[in-house]
């Protein structure tokens, strides 16, 4: 069946010319995983934009989270003058903006004038990793179960109150609670519609563990499509809370409870749509599987500044808060870093590295990596851990992100898979938000020094 959110260009112009669509969002997604990009009259995106791209400054994939300029990138700079890049629309990816009035939205790819790929971009990071895949005959199957914490607040009033005494949604745990995730389903009805209405293929609504914090489920899909959805409805549930008076921050850790977590689901299927995973072997494994869990396990510490980006993201990872501190694997086990699911067909690894705050391109791209890597040397899989691996003798999560950035720029592999230009480029980005977070003065360090040192 057609997905009823997506629209051909065709069927574009035919809005156009009735005037239900009069807007065309082009975007692209930066390297903090936000969606950026402008808003095109339609008019001007069918003459003009939807055969020829629309151009944007190269500094949006060279600035820290508040947009400001900053030196160490090679692509883009007050040197090189901060010129375009190119936004090529992905027209498969066109669809509806239910949340906002006669408006229609497509993904880009980001070229540069002479046609070649900006290849620190995280939609071509991807792009590179799945082509990997199919040269072996194989597609990746994502799912990312993304967590949220609502409060009461707008944005602005949290603005106003430095983010301090906020008002959650819930007062109280409501974990799988009914009740409570009652209390805000207006909020979350809405933005399920909403997200059915962009074509997106909603699951299921459930309380989670921290004060107002709730998880909206998607349907799997194949990577691209997964990551694009991810991005969207991420932005798109800030919108439409936003216009409830409302706001919700996916923020890796916002307070001192558990955090909120995006647990990424991966699996592989040959063209047929046969799993490749799947089979006869130890745990429902076939030998490829082995070798692809065994290669996220070999990689975790390389790559976890794909799955941990930001100086938050490293709070998360805290004992009995299941968020993992172990590197291990184990069958339906939450208590390590990557946890086997399903049974034959659906038989998939989550890595419950990566939190809220992550960006999907990159995560999935590390995942697709790790797994060929595991692949490709024939890696054996250990044994799956049984009981509490928090408790474990394993080797831990890496624990701040500068050892995070240390390990990802000394990585021969992540150098092999993905290219110097690509590691110097993360890697520097990791310095922007060490060297911004060094300079800050924080609650704690106030609260323990103004009087009492």
């Amino acid at each position: 069946m057609r997905n009823p959110g997506l629209i051909t260009l065709d069927e574009l112009r035919d809005e156009a010319a009735a005037g239900r669509i009069d807007t065309v969002i082009i975007a692209i997604t930066d390297m903090q995983g936000r969606l950026q990009g402008k808003r095109l009259s339609a008019r001007y995106f069918l003459d003009e934009v939807a055969a020829h791209g629309s151009e944007g400054c190269n500094y949006l994939l060279a600035v820290d989270v508040d947009m400001n300029t900053v030196d160490g990138y090679a692509m883009s700079s007050w040197e090189t003058g901060y010129g375009d890049f190119v936004m090529r629309p992905d027209l498969a990816t066109l669809r509806r903006v239910p949340w906002q009035e006669g408006a229609a939205l497509v993904f880009a790819d980001l070229t540069w004038e002479d046609g070649t790929d900006v290849v620190a971009s995280p939609r071509q990071i991807l792009r590179r990793q799945l082509a990997r895949l199919a040269e072996r005959g194989w597609g990746a199957y994502v799912g990312t179960e993304l967590e949220f914490v609502v409060y009461q607040d707008s944005y602005e009033q949290a603005w106003t109150k430095g983010y301090r005494d906020l008002t959650p949604a819930n007062q109280y745990n409501v974990d799988y609670s009914l009740l409570g995730g009652a209390r805000v389903e207006p909020l979350l009805r809405r933005i399920r519609l909403s997200m059915e209405g962009a074509g997106m293929y909603v699951e299921s609504a459930k309380g989670e563990c921290n004060l107002g914090q709730h998880e909206i489920a998607f349907r799997f899909a194949d990577a691209l499509t997964t990551c694009d959805q991810h991005v969207l409805y991420k932005t798109g549930a800030k919108e439409i809370a936003a216009q409830e008076g409302m706001s919700i921050t996916f923020m890796a850790k916002p307070n001192e409870r558990e955090g909120n977590s995006c647990h990424v689901h991966v699996s592989l299927r040959a063209e047929d749509g046969t799993p490749v995973m799947a089979g006869d072997g130890p745990y429902g494994l076939s030998e490829i599987g082995e070798h692809f869990v065994a290669g996220q396990l070999a990689c975790l510490r390389d790559l976890t500044l794909l799955y941990a980006p930001n100086v938050n993201s490293y709070k998360r990872y805290q004992p009995g808060s299941f968020a993992p501190t172990a590197i291990k694997w184990g069958v339906d086990n939450r208590t390590c870093a990557l946890r086997l699911v399903g049974h034959g067909p659906s038989l998939r690894v989550e890595n419950r590295v990566p939190g809220g705050d992550v960006n999907p391109y990159l995560a999935v791209a590390a995942l697709v990596a790790a797994g060929l890597h595991g692949v490709d040397e024939r890696l054996p899989l250990e044994e799956a851990y049984r009981g509490n691996a928090y408790v474990s003798d394993a080797p831990r999560v890496v624990g701040t992100l500068r050892e995070a950035a240390a390990d990802w720029r000394s990585s021969a592999l992540a150098r092999k898979v993905f290219g110097d230009e690509v590691v110097e480029h993360y890697a520097n980005a990791a310095r922007v938000e060490l060297d911004a977070y060094d300079r800050a003065v924080t609650d704690w360090e106030l609260f323990r020094g103004f009087e009492r040192l």
